[in-house]
């Protein structure tokens, strides 16, 4: 290779130079994630994972800010504990399938700024459909801080392994439907439906999560190591 004015750069040079110039970008990608955080898909095998921020398959109807990448990060110690729960249903032919888990402070900004659009209302029909979106703040869907940005906090349902599609267990109301049918008690949905609820529910509670009242999907590790810490760090 040849540089400005002619001079002749040897091809060893060359080469250790660019795999230096490699191991910086990988070492600051890999810096972005906060210590303390793991990749949930490598951390616990057969976990499904389908981010729907990352995708426009979600209440606001776009990717949410903050999610760059299909990868999904959650605390050590929220992983540990799903893979415990993962280990108890694997013999059942069912596993888990994760919605979210670390969000970004910024993600939850995008929310809050769509919130307050009145005039976006296209993912009504699908995900509020008897809510006004005036009154989402009011209600408690949206809420400037959310435990997600600590980094412990959950959305997941139970899936069958028996399939190729990995059917999700019937839950009576897709994952982020803004309603009281989605809280997890509800007499709305069916007794099937209360019963995979109540599996979903008895699982994590026994390793270490507590629920949300509210949203059958939603779950807080008891002990999270970040109990006051609202991160912002994206994992690219």
């Amino acid at each position: 290779m040849t540089a400005a004015g002619g001079f002749m750069i040897p091809f060893c040079i060359m080469r250790r130079f660019v795999l230096v110039l490699l191991s910086f970008f990988a070492i600051e990608a890999f810096a972005q994630v906060q210590p303390g955080f793991v990749d949930l898909g490598e951390s616990v095998p057969g976990v499904v994972i389908e981010l729907r921020y990352a995708s426009d398959e979600n209440f606001v109807g776009q990717r949410i800010d903050g999610y760059e990448s299909g990868h999904c990060f959650i605390s050590a110690e929220a992983a540990a504990a799903l893979a415990r729960v993962q280990a108890e249903l694997a013999p059942f032919g069912l596993g888990l399938k994760v919605f979210d888990a670390y969000r970004p402070q910024r993600a939850v900004d995008h929310f809050v700024r769509w919130a307050a659009d009145l005039e976006d209302t296209k993912m009504k029909a699908a995900y509020y459909p008897r809510v006004a979106k005036q009154h989402l703040f009011r209600d408690g869907y949206i809420a400037a801080k959310s435990g997600h940005s600590r980094g412990s906090t959950v959305d997941l349902t139970i899936v069958s392994l028996d399939d190729d599609e990995l059917r999700e267990l019937d839950m009576g109301t897709p994952f982020d439907f803004f309603g009281p049918e989605s809280h997890g008690a509800s007499a709305a949905v069916t007794p099937q439906q209360r019963a995979n609820r109540a599996l979903l529910q008895s699982l994590m509670t026994k390793h270490g999560f507590r629920p949300l009242a509210e949203e059958w999907w939603h779950f807080t590790l008891v002990d999270e190591p970040f109990p006051d810490s609202y991160f912002d760090f994206i994992a690219e």
